[in-house]
């Protein structure tokens, strides 16, 4: 794992699991693969999420949320047998599940001991574990598959309201270290001007490409840019997908001095394998510089788990929201609380649940 900080100023948060914590993760992942044979296998959910409660000792210390500002921890030590698993697929639909299985496992076991692990009906057929690959033909378009150019800084999923708490990203290969962007709202300097202009509901953002047909979105209901929780400020950035020309002129030059900044503060994050990270989706931003794909089965492969954190915050406007009519489904099926509140706009007092701190192609 390799850090730069453009901004040159915070380290990243990191956990390296001992070598009993990696053997036991790993051997959980394939005895429950060789057991259930799929993720599909509704005994293999349950089986994932009763395993996960039951463990504790260094790994339940070590698997949470990040602790700091930064809002990215990284976990390092994830047992990944790269011969096993096979070459990397030429796009996400042609995954080996067999292959994957254990390291899937590995995943959603880690994704268990944070939240409630969950996938988009619309979106990868729907899978637990989204698979982030170059795809030909895809080199120049803003989504994960991308390659040749900059994949934006952007909150994951923003566009919906149930997007995730958290997310793991998971390293199966990465021979040409290319690096993960991050950037943490909570670095950045913005005035109290443009905090109350970026904390009003203006524009919408909207789903990327990978979600399918626009014209069976519905209609686009303007969101804040910023806002806040108990323990910070936190945002809902999407450029590239957000029409900031129905923006007024003062709109756009508080959202220009925000990417500005963002950017400042970026740091760039080299995966390895067997290194996960785990992201605040509220208070990070993330993205990836461009890279020459070979698609010749060595290219970069991440694996990515959306976590859910019920007792989480966030604005209550968002419950009025559509989503654009993506639906998201669960490892397991039992009802959560609500996970909503009320947050404040950037100075306003805020209720709600008290927080415990630091806790198709996807785009990566």
């Amino acid at each position: 794992m390799q850090v730069t900080a453009d901004s040159g100023s915070r380290s990243l948060e990191t956990r390296m699991l001992s070598t009993n914590s990696r053997t036991f993760l790993h051997q959980l992942g394939t005895t429950l693969a060789a057991a259930y044979g799929s993720l599909s296998n509704p005994r293999c959910r349950q089986a994932i999420s009763v395993l996960a409660d039951s463990i504790d000792g260094e790994l339940r210390e070590m698997i949470a949320p990040p602790t700091t500002d930064g809002g990215v921890c990284l976990i390092r030590g994830i047992l990944i047998d790269e011969r096993s698993i096979g070459r990397t697929p030429p796009i996400w639909a042609a995954i080996d599940d067999t292959t994957s299985l254990p390291v899937d496992l590995q995943m959603l076991l880690l994704a268990c001991m944070i939240g409630r692990p969950f996938g988009w009906r619309g979106q990868q057929e729907g899978r637990l574990v989204n698979n982030v690959m170059p795809a030909r033909g895809h080199e120049k378009v803003q989504t994960g598959a991308s390659s040749s150019i900059l994949l934006s800084p952007h909150t994951e999923d923003s566009f919906h309201p149930h997007r995730s708490h958290v997310f793991l990203l998971g390293c199966v290969r990465n021979r040409d270290a290319v690096a993960t962007t991050v950037a943490s709202i909570r670095d950045v300097r913005l005035s109290a001007t443009d905090r109350e202009i970026l904390s009003r509901p203006t524009v919408p953002i909207l789903p990327d490409l990978t979600y399918g047909d626009p014209a069976r979105w519905g209609s686009a209901e303007a969101v804040p840019t910023l806002w806040e929780r108990a323990d910070g400020l936190c945002l809902r950035y999407d450029p590239d997908y957000t029409p900031l020309a129905e923006a007024d002129a003062e709109f756009r030059a508080a959202y220009r001095r925000l990417g500005s900044e963002l950017e400042r503060v970026t740091r760039r994050v080299v995966l390895e394998p067997g290194d996960v990270a785990i992201i605040d989706n509220d208070v990070v931003v993330h993205g990836r510089v461009p890279f020459t794909a070979r698609f010749d089965g060595t290219d970069r492969w991440l694996k990515r788990v959306n976590i859910a954190i019920p007792q989480r915050a966030r604005p209550l406007a968002e419950s009025n929201e559509n989503g654009y009519g993506q639906q998201v489904d669960y490892l397991t099926r039992e009802p959560i609380p609500d996970p909503r509140a009320t947050p404040r706009r950037c100075g306003e007092a805020t209720a709600g649940m008290p927080e415990r701190h630091g806790a198709t192609a996807s785009r990566h």
